[in-house]
């Protein structure tokens, strides 16, 4: 099959990746003239384990089954990566109930090596971490994800796929059996595609607003959940990654680490209309106060505004996690199309399989 992936962020990689080593002929469009400009440059970089997620959800299975592949993904392709494990600590007896709920949900999501410590446990690990208890998940680790995303496109290009930049799809429609689509920017025209799945990220749902043929009543609404990072320029207190209880639409300001070991806090949550990314420097009053319930000893004006990503949401403040939403044709009936909608984290975390899923839903 002739196969379009709309976005080249790190899903729309892993899809095209998929298809093509599956012998689809692949081309990816995408808008931007480069990879990963979105959602993908501009997380925390962090290989999730899989704990947080309902049971039996996309994100459960993803997360837990895409760790495992991404891993070994890494070791082959020679992507820069770390297991350095990861504590989400408790700092009130009722945090702890949270985090003991947190670690029975991951052994049911089948997550490994989980161990919940005692506060002695934790500081003899991190001696400057301040908790009553904490969740300990060797599995978490980070990843250098413009290495992988050029590792992607490295096997897209060995089996014969190609990226096609400053293309943005502008329209689709189904004609003699075949997606008909039209495209703007450098390669503006139409062409026949026997596939197509959207993996716009942000612009997901404007995408397949493009398609008439697709019920409007699917594209569900868009939320926009900012995520902004402060970054501390002292020597780093943590060798394992620190969170903290999650919070309503996100896992909490947590301390993140590069591959270098430096030392970065964030993301917050901050609900936001329109595509906005500069940091207020402000917001760090919040990021202070968070902190320093499990790192004290933070002194003042050590933080400095960073970068800032978006999650594109499916819900909104106060409103239940939504799943991942994949419509797929078995759900819609339109053949051989995929919309991918709400890929926020744990997506990195899950694009390997979720890329399975979706080339078996178009095949």
């Amino acid at each position: 099959m002739q196969v379009l992936v709309i976005g080249a962020g790190v899903v729309g990689l892993a899809v095209a990746r998929a298809a093509a080593k599956n012998g689809h002929d692949v081309i990816v469009a995408e808008a931007e003239n480069a990879i990963g400009t979105g959602v993908s440059s501009r997380n925390s970089e962090v290989i999730h384990a899989g704990m947080y997620y309902p049971t039996g959800s996309l994100r459960a299975r993803h997360s837990v089954q895409g760790r495992r592949m991404l891993y070994a993904f890494c070791e082959s392709h020679g992507v820069p990566h770390r297991k350095c494990g990861k504590l989400i600590v408790a700092t009130s007896e009722a945090e702890t109930a949270k985090v003991e709920q947190i670690a029975a949900q991951g052994r049911i999501n089948d997550v490994e090596d989980l161990t919940m410590l005692t506060a002695a446990e934790a500081r003899a690990l991190e001696p400057q971490l301040s908790c009553t208890a904490a969740l300990l998940s060797p599995q978490t680790g980070i990843v250098d994800v413009h290495s992988y995303m050029l590792a992607l496109v490295g096997d897209i290009e060995d089996a014969g796929g190609a990226i096609a930049f400053n293309t943005p799809v502008t329209g689709a429609v189904r004609k003699d059996g075949q997606w008909l689509v039209a495209f703007g920017g450098d390669d503006a025209g139409e062409v026949a595609f026997d596939a197509v799945i959207n993996c716009g990220g942000l612009s997901a749902q404007m995408i397949a607003r493009t398609m008439p043929d697709y019920p409007s009543d699917r594209v569900p609404k868009r939320v926009l959940a900012k995520g902004n990072y402060f970054t501390y320029a002292g020597k780093p207190a943590f060798s394992h990654l620190i969170y903290p209880t999650p919070v309503n639409g996100g896992l909490g300001v947590h301390v993140t680490l590069d591959l270098a070991g430096r030392m970065r806090f964030g993301p917050d949550v901050e609900w936001i209309e329109e595509e906005y990314y500069p940091v207020d420097p402000r917001r760090a009053d919040s990021f202070y106060e968070r902190i320093r319930t499990y790192w004290p000893a933070l002194k003042d004006n050590a933080l400095a505004p960073d970068y800032s990503g978006i999650r594109p949401k499916l819900t909104g403040p106060g409103e239940p996690a939504a799943d991942f939403l994949i419509d797929t044709p078995d759900r819609h009936g339109l053949p051989h199309l995929v919309q991918m909608f709400g890929i926020e984290s744990p997506g990195l975390t899950s694009s390997l399989s979720l890329a399975e899923t979706v080339v078996k839903a178009i095949e």
